[in-house]
């Protein structure tokens, strides 16, 4: 006899996303290695005191780095795959009920930041990939 699978969503769930994401997920081993803690000292002259708080510059960098691993070049493609990658969303950090930030603010915080602060994040991922992933 032929099945046939129906669905209906369910209103709750229980789940977690550090469950849904398996343990030897290549985001999770990058997220293991790479620390880019030190962006927040490199970064830090580009804002101001007051007002209303920016995207985290490692969350920023983390996605400009998914989008150079996937040769994705428009930002609201890379915030599209962003969004509906499980693993992704571990890797930034961001929870499955989170929004992420929106496309304009990655076009807006890559203006922000000086060439300098590409070329130090360029070395280190390479620097990063050529040690940990041979």
């Amino acid at each position: 006899m032929q099945g046939r699978k129906d669905f209906t969503p369910k209103l709750f769930y229980e789940l977690s996303l550090d469950g849904l994401v398996p343990k030897d997920d290549f985001y999770r081993k990058v997220n293991e290695y790479l620390d880019l803690h030190f962006l927040y000292a490199s970064t830090e002259k580009y804002y101001g005191k007051e007002g209303q708080q920016s995207i985290d510059p490692v969350v920023f960098f983390k996605i400009l780095l998914i989008g150079y691993l996937n040769n994705i070049n428009s930002d609201r493609a890379l915030l599209r795959y962003c969004s509906d990658s499980l693993s992704v969303r571990l890797f930034l950090g961001y929870d499955l009920d989170e929004s992420l930030p929106w496309h304009s603010t990655i076009s807006r915080t890559r203006q922000l930041f000086g060439e300098e602060v590409f070329l130090m994040r360029a070395s280190t991922n390479f620097r990063f990939f050529i040690q940990n992933f041979q």
